[in-house]
């Protein structure tokens, strides 16, 4: 292995710490480490609470490459298990983000324990294995210091406690928060945000107030002078455990249910008949079963009935669905089942996740991120066409554009005399929608593929069609 194998593929989201940097190397996720990062991780290595937490699967599987491989600029080279879709917190439920700031303190209180910390507490430092949390962040391991406070306090607090709070306590979903800024919600905007009584919500006090002060006070003094201070003051390494212990419990607290929502009951209010479902789910199950995908999408899952039938025959399935309270209703039912191979996201298929942080490449796209064997578009492009103004074309071109080369796109066409679409066009301008025809639906997904099969289903206006993309 040359040094340009392991510097052709790196990260583009790993670069902010110069002590170990993420790669990717023939399908393998490596991390090359420098002298001090390689001797914190052999001493974590060899600790019990880290051999714990990777038995249980709380952090990515991690071993070392021995002997390390000659020509390369690294004093070690770590291989981590591949996440099998890699996505970002403002793309996560309520639920999803609490359960993984639980684990991130989980994981920390042990490593304090054991005499380790980490140095930062970014929401990034977590991804999932369907519905269960994995901290991935291995380089952020140290052993701690007596006197000082734990580094990762104000991104934790930035991008997962202060997300938690607005939902909690003021019903505003964080996703929007988290995708405008990728370092999240600074303490300043929180202050002006809780005022008032507001200021007396749990958790405001200590850890947006407070906190918010301290950063005021502190802001023109080095990161050392106030360690030297907090040493002084007889900070210790069990006053950080109390922190800890003391944000699982607010954390805890913050246990925002989902309400209710005008797509949380469309599988009983849609027009679906039990003949039009059954053969639905048909056709998935036959189509899933013959692709056999590594990767599914799922788009517009909803209460992801289709998204578990895929999960049948794919290794692995992604349930994207606009509505956040819909998917926080799906997660905790993934959660409750132990469901490993299906993870639900929040996201508007019309506006989806961009690239963003530096250069707007730190964190990719999801266009970047999901090119699947088996797409699914479900009851789905007549809320593009229709209900968002997306020319009928765009559509077909974004769905096939998620699908690999001869993969296979499932896709459903809502006529325009179907009960939904008529709700649709109710309330647009007449004549506004002239190419939203069955026959121009079809002239136009042959441009992308070709169809296997066509499916009429029983109520007579609506239409499924498999389609191998390029082929």
């Amino acid at each position: 292995m040359a040094v340009s194998d392991l510097g052709a593929g790196v990260d583009r989201g790993s670069f902010r710490d110069p002590g170990n940097q993420v790669l990717h190397r023939h399908g393998e996720v490596l991390r090359g480490l420098d002298d001090r990062s390689a001797r914190d991780w052999r001493a974590l290595a060899a600790s019990d609470f880290f051999r714990d937490l990777l038995a249980a699967g709380k952090v990515c599987g991690t071993e070392e490459l021995v002997p390390t491989p000659v020509d390369v600029p690294w004093a070690a080279v770590l291989r981590h298990e591949r996440i099998p879709f890699v996505s970002h917190p403002y793309e996560w439920s309520y639920g999803m983000l609490r359960d993984a700031a639980l684990l991130h303190l989980e994981i920390l209180r042990s490593a304090l324990a054991a005499g380790f910390t980490t140095k930062d507490g970014s929401a990034y430092n977590l991804q999932w294995r369907g519905a269960a949390p994995v901290f991935i962040d291995v380089g952020s391991f140290e052993p701690a210091r007596d006197g000082e406070p734990w580094a990762g306090y104000r991104q934790f607090c930035q991008t997962l406690l202060y997300p938690l709070l607005l939902q909690a306590h003021l019903g505003l979903d964080f996703q929007p928060w988290l995708r405008a800024r990728v370092d999240g919600i600074e303490a300043d905007q929180m202050r002006r945000l809780f005022s008032g009584a507001r200021r007396l919500r749990a958790g405001v006090p200590t850890h947006v107030h407070l906190h918010g002060a301290m950063q005021a006070r502190h802001a023109h003094a080095s990161t050392s002078e106030v360690r030297a201070q907090l040493r002084a003051a007889g900070y210790s390494r069990e006053l950080v455990l109390a922190t800890v212990r003391g944000l699982e419990k607010l954390v805890r607290r913050l246990d925002h249910r989902p309400g209710e929502s005008h797509w949380s009951d469309y599988q009983r209010t849609c027009a679906y008949s039990v003949p039009d479902r059954r053969a639905k789910e048909s056709l998935v199950d036959r189509a899933a079963a013959a692709t056999a995908p590594g990767l599914a999408l799922d788009l517009g899952a909803n209460d992801g009935r289709y998204a578990r039938i895929a999960a049948r025959h794919a290794e692995y399935v992604v349930a994207v669905e606009q509505d956040p309270a819909v998917v926080d209703t799906l997660y905790r039912a993934l959660r409750a089942e132990g469901e490993r191979r299906i993870l639900p996201l929040v996201m508007d298929l019309a506006d989806p996740s961009p690239g963003g942080g530096w250069r707007g490449v730190e964190r990719a796209g999801f266009a970047e991120r999901a090119r699947a064997d088996l797409v699914l578009a479900l009851a789905l492009v007549h809320h593009l066409a229709i209900g968002r103004n997306v020319p009928l074309a765009e559509v077909l071109a974004q769905l096939a554009a998620l699908t690999t080369a001869g993969g296979t796109l499932v896709v459903e066409f809502v006529h325009p005399e179907d009960p939904m679409a008529r709700r649709l066009l109710a309330n647009k301008p007449e004549g506004l929608f002239p190419d939203y025809r069955r026959e121009a639906f079809e002239r136009l997904l042959a441009v992308h593929g070709r169809t296997v099969r066509r499916l009429e289903l029983p109520s007579g206006t609506r239409t499924l069609y498999q389609v191998v993309v390029g082929g």
